[in-house]
């Protein structure tokens, strides 16, 4: 199992700069990834492209670029001319976002977000593979290759939990990025699902790619106490809650991965033994120890 770090997007006012140094101290502690949210904040694929293409060596994901507001062609685009950027450094991961963000923020359908994956895809798929397509769904058309100079060989993730979607990830993408999701749903749910659909479409095994916010403390209380305030929000978001409903959970905080080093230590290889290929830790304890406790498993 590989390990990453999660970044969220930052406010400051050198914003680029600290991501340019969180994915800096990343690479330099050993880490094989740095994943980067897109929520209002920084552009995640040209905050990577910016910072990352100054620090050499380690991937750069997204987790993830939200799919309605952008054509499937015009993302291909852009995440390949980031990855040009990045020598050939770029995980794509996409999601279709929340009803509420789709419909409430940008005023678009969100009516049946399987059949919009799957035909977004169609496009984006055979694009980034540098392939000419031509393909008319009921919701999206493309017909049109791309020129974009560069590596194709980018891995395309996609944020999947729902079964369509797990099969979506195997069949079509080369798997899925989780967030708020535990051992015991992975090793059930997602991991089977996702990897009987790549075997059946011939595809090879998919990347399982498992964030989760993690603090190595011996104060487990205080420790939950923050995760339950600062994650809250994703209690309370659908695809979220039937996940953390799986694992009977009743909010982020019992997924959260907290406790000494033992504890944390035995968290992580459950998410290994459950089919996670690649453990993102998104770190949200002040002090050292918890990445110090991290590095030490690299």
């Amino acid at each position: 199992m590989r390990f990453g770090l999660f970044l969220s997007g930052s406010q400051k006012p050198d914003a680029l700069g600290d991501v340019r140094e969180s994915i800096a101290r990343g690479a330099d502690d050993g880490f094989s990834s740095v994943w980067m949210s897109q929520t209002f904040d920084l552009d995640a694929l040209t905050a990577l492209a910016v910072a990352g293409s100054q620090v050499p060596g380690i991937e750069l994901g997204t987790a993830v670029v939200p799919t309605y507001p952008r054509h499937p062609a015009a993302l291909a685009q852009q995440a390949l001319t980031v990855n040009a950027a990045l020598g050939g450094r770029l995980a794509l991961g996409i999601g279709l976002s929340h009803q509420i963000v789709i419909e409430g923020i940008y005023g678009m359908s969100f009516e049946r977000p399987a059949r919009h994956m799957r035909e977004y895809l169609s496009i984006l798929m055979p694009l980034v593979r540098g392939e000419n397509v031509s393909f008319e769904g009921e919701t999206l058309t493309a017909r049109l290759g791309l020129n974009t100079p560069g590596p194709r060989d980018m891995p395309v993730l996609t944020a999947a939990l729902a079964p369509r979607m797990l099969r979506l990830a195997g069949e079509v993408a080369d798997g899925t990025v989780l967030w708020m999701t535990g051992a015991k749903t992975v090793a059930e749910h997602v991991a089977p699902a996702v990897t009987e659909a790549a075997r059946a479409a011939g595809r090879p095994e998919p990347r399982i790619v498992c964030a989760l916010p993690v603090c190595v403390t011996d104060d487990v209380e205080a420790a939950r106490a923050l995760a339950a305030e600062r994650f809250e929000i994703y209690g309370q978001l659908p695809s979220y809650r039937a996940m953390l409903d799986r694992e009977g959970a009743e909010g982020p905080a019992d997924v959260a991965i907290v406790g000494d080093e033992d504890e944390v230590s035995a968290r992580i290889e459950a998410l290994a033994k459950a089919g996670v290929t690649d453990f993102v830790a998104a770190e949200y304890s002040p002090g050292t120890r918890t990445r110090e406790f991290l590095k030490s498993l690299l």
